[in-house]
């Protein structure tokens, strides 16, 4: 298995030939893989993928795409796949409709491993187990293992099997044990540790290149804002 690491340079575009996406509104976006059919950056939390319904916020989407649209290339980009405006990590998208439709396929068909690392509160008992409950009447899957017990929550790697919009959140909610940060599904007030920021991020994906075939475990690192509530919250 090939894994693609993080590219280590940050976004401030001056050459073009170096593969940066310039910067914009103080925004570094760190490309974690690029090709000539795919690109995965790693996007930050509180920014949208793709524009919500009667909102105008700016989305990582338009970002690189008004970027690619200077660089003067011809292709437009299309995610692959969705992230909450409140998660981090990989984001995978395609340049062209045809590749993006394979590669949604490959979704579709759950032939893509997700990996994601959440913080949640409390202990869950078992450290490993799967996740069954339905999310807005469709079957849902989640396998899960607790990663470290600390004081007060629990660091756990969620691996997704069915695509649900907002699954392991829900999912983790039901439990009784749900993520460090949530305000949607739950009332922050309800839980005496708190965190400015969902705790929730997009740690790799894996698959066959719908094109080359070439497999890719593409990943990102847990982002420092999460790293600092680690290092406060022993």
């Amino acid at each position: 298995m090939k894994c693609v690491s993080r590219i280590p340079y940050a976004c401030a575009r001056v050459n073009p030939s170096t593969g940066c996406w310039r910067s914009y509104e103080t925004m570094n976006l760190v490309i974690l893989y690029e090709d000539e059919w795919l690109l995965a950056v790693d996007k930050p939390a509180g920014l949208l993928t793709i524009p919500a319904p009667l909102k105008k916020a700016r989305t990582l989407t338009g970002i690189l795409n008004d970027d690619a649209s200077q660089r003067g290339v011809s292709w437009r980009l299309h995610p692959c796949h969705r992230l909450d405006r409140e998660t981090s990590g990989v984001m995978l998208y395609a340049k062209g409709k045809s590749v993006q439709q394979k590669m949604m396929r490959l979704f579709k068909e759950r032939r893509v491993k997700k990996t994601y690392y959440a913080f949640v509160h409390g202990r869950p008992s078992r450290p490993q187990g799967d996740i069954k409950f339905p999310v807005e009447g469709k079957p849902a899957l989640t396998h899960y293992r607790v990663l470290e017990y600390r004081k007060d929550f629990s660091i756990v790697e969620a691996m997704p099997v069915t695509g649900r919009k907002n699954q392991i959140r829900l999912h983790f909610k039901a439990l009784g044990f749900p993520v460090v940060g949530e305000t949607r599904f739950c009332f922050r007030r309800d839980f005496a540790l708190k965190a400015r920021r969902l705790c929730l991020h997009a740690r790799s994906l894996e698959f066959n290149h719908p094109v080359s075939s070439r497999h890719l475990c593409l990943q990102s690192q847990v982002p420092q804002d999460m790293r600092r509530f680690l290092e406060s919250h022993p």
